[in-house]
């Protein structure tokens, strides 16, 4: 099946996705979450600082009343400038700043579960400061529609139980959100993605690109909210 045939699968799907964190609609409430420029709050001292990073998720959801904070597909990211993961910031060459998937903010070991059937297609611990930490990936099928889930952010124990190929039920629990020292050094949260084809790609998948690769991989990973369905409550 083409790429481009993803989302009509996921939109005559998606009465049947469930919850990949637990949320309550109307009992729990939502807030953006702002990585761009645009977000001055967001100090290169916060940025620098794993605990004060931490601090500023923690005082944005309490001060909101949320349950989580969400956001970031398709968001020009200044955040990454702080992580030789996504470019040397002495090379002329283009750095990776396209956010690829939504960011959920929560607590440390917030439960992650399967939204649809399918099977552990890899896993790994992409270790680096500023990497996913625990990373799962997983394998669906949508009628004739392949395609994947990528979780990133878990904790070690998240990826510490499961095999190539294992069969994932919906509802499942998969893993958990990692603390800083287990998911990259990040303020708890998870990164959710979805991707069309892996092209070759094992334990990991960029969750970022550059924005000159913007058109393939926003073809290549579509908005997740096809699965996640919580737009809908994030405040106007």
């Amino acid at each position: 099946m083409s790429v481009h045939s993803l989302i009509p699968a996921l939109i005559a799907y998606q009465h049947v996705m469930l919850p990949v964190v637990p949320f309550t609609p109307g009992e729990q409430k939502l807030v953006a979450m702002d990585f761009s420029a645009a977000n001055t709050e967001l100090t290169d001292k916060i940025l620098n600082d794993t605990s004060l990073f931490c601090e500023y998720v923690e005082r944005k959801l309490r001060e909101a009343g949320a349950e989580y904070g969400i956001g970031g597909y398709d968001e020009h990211r200044t955040v990454y400038k702080f992580s030789p993961v996504f470019g040397d910031p002495d090379s002329t060459e283009e750095p990776r700043r396209l956010h690829l998937g939504t960011d959920i903010w929560g607590k440390a070991l917030t439960p992650v579960f399967a939204p649809v059937e399918g099977k552990v297609h890899s896993f790994a611990f992409n270790n680096q400061p500023g990497d996913y930490g625990g990373t799962l990936i997983l394998e669906h099928q949508l009628g004739n529609q392949v395609f994947y889930t990528l979780y990133g952010h878990l904790s070690l124990h998240s990826i510490s139980y499961f095999y190539k190929g294992d069969h994932v039920m919906a509802e499942e629990q998969i893993g958990e959100f990692g603390t800083p020292e287990e998911n990259g050094q990040w303020p708890p949260h998870l990164h959710f993605q979805l991707i069309a084809s892996m092209e070759g790609w094992e334990g990991d998948y960029p969750g970022v690109c550059k924005n000159s690769e913007k058109e393939h991989y926003l073809l290549n990973c579509p908005d997740p909210d096809y699965i996640l369905q919580l737009n809908q409550y994030i405040p106007g």
